[in-house]
């Protein structure tokens, strides 16, 4: 596994780093740095902050940049806040040429964006207070990470690491129309991935890929979308896993196969309460690694947390118990 072997050096003071990316959601992050920034310190003491300025691309995001650095200089806790994609990027930053900076360090969410998926499987609360109370406390539980190599939207192959959901088909495809909309998210997240997933279906239609894992499974499917899952929600609060566990070791592998409207308009509300596992279309199992390959030519999209990076086809391999969460 690439995390083992002597990890790279950090140096300066034991601090707590606050990772921010002032833009998510909608602005909000960024508007209410201040009453943020107070309430963080009420509860942790001093805290370094760092600020995002600018959005990710497929080789450079900003907030693993930030996170390294503040690595390096002796940050004990990180608090990623910001959306999905933010606490993506600063789980990448905890690592360095594929091992971990500082095995003994923490990271905290603080969700401020406009999904809010992966603090549900830990039950944070959504509200600032007691979400920091609960970072406060110190309880930690040690976590999987997901590692995937695809290629990027300018062509390339790629690696990231995920702490919540991978996914692609109609997944990704929403990523880029919830990515674009601006009024859909003045209504919340859960709104915003909703109406994006209803717009997409509209012209979306499944796409044939080939799937292996370790387990033996091999076998050709029209997918909808294809959720490899750490965690249990993605998409503004459905719960597409529901049975996955951050630190079983295995992915939750959930697809749905020929998926269209009308199925999403008929079983919407299974999607959101976790009972889909029950339908005849959904195939699901666990596996340790996983590898999706397409049949046709046309781009298979990919979703990693809420962002869209790249397309098919991609590996994806649990790293197990390799990060500690505050939660």
């Amino acid at each position: 596994m690439q995390t083992s072997g002597t990890p790279p050096m950090t140096s300066g003071t034991p601090h707590v780093a606050a990772i921010v990316n002032p833009r998510s959601g909608g602005g909000r992050t960024g508007r209410g740095w201040r009453v943020i920034s107070e309430t963080l310190e009420r509860e942790l003491g001093p805290i370094r902050a760092h600020f995002t300025t600018g959005g990710s691309t497929p080789r450079y995001l900003p907030a693993a940049d930030l996170t390294r650095n503040a690595l390096k200089e002796g940050a004990q806790l990180v608090v990623a806040v910001g959306g999905d994609g933010t606490i993506n990027e600063v789980v990448n930053g905890f690592f360095e040429d594929g091992r971990l900076i500082n095995p003994h360090a923490h990271l905290a969410v603080l969700n401020t964006g406009t999904g809010g998926d992966f603090r549900k499987t830990f039950d944070l609360p959504e509200e600032l207070e007691p979400c920091v109370a609960r970072i406060a406390e110190g309880t930690t539980r040690t976590i999987d990470i997901g590692r995937m190599s695809f290629v990027a939207d300018d062509g390339r192959e790629a690696m990231r690491f995920f702490d919540n959901i991978a996914s692609f088909g109609m997944s990704g495809a929403v990523d880029r129309a919830v990515n674009r909309a601006q009024i859909s998210k003045l209504f919340g997240g859960s709104f915003a991935f909703l109406w994006a997933t209803l717009v997409t279906a509209i012209r979306f239609r499944p796409q044939a890929v080939r799937l292996t894992a370790d387990t033996g499974f091999d076998d050709i499917i029209n997918i909808g979308t294809a959720a490899v899952a750490n965690g249990r929600f993605f998409g503004g609060g459905m719960m597409i896993a529901p049975k996955a566990e951050p630190d079983s070791g295995y992915f939750d592998i959930v697809i749905l196969r020929h998926t269209t409207l009308g199925d999403l308009l008929s079983g919407s509300r299974a999607l959101y309460d976790g009972t889909h596992l029950d339908d005849p279309k959904v195939t699901h199992f666990r596996a340790k690694w996983l590898v999706a390959t397409p049949v046709a030519e046309a781009p298979v999209l990919l979703d990693i947390d809420g962002e869209a990076p790249g397309r098919l086809p991609a590996r994806f391999e649990i790293l197990p118990s390799v990060l500690t969460l505050r939660c």
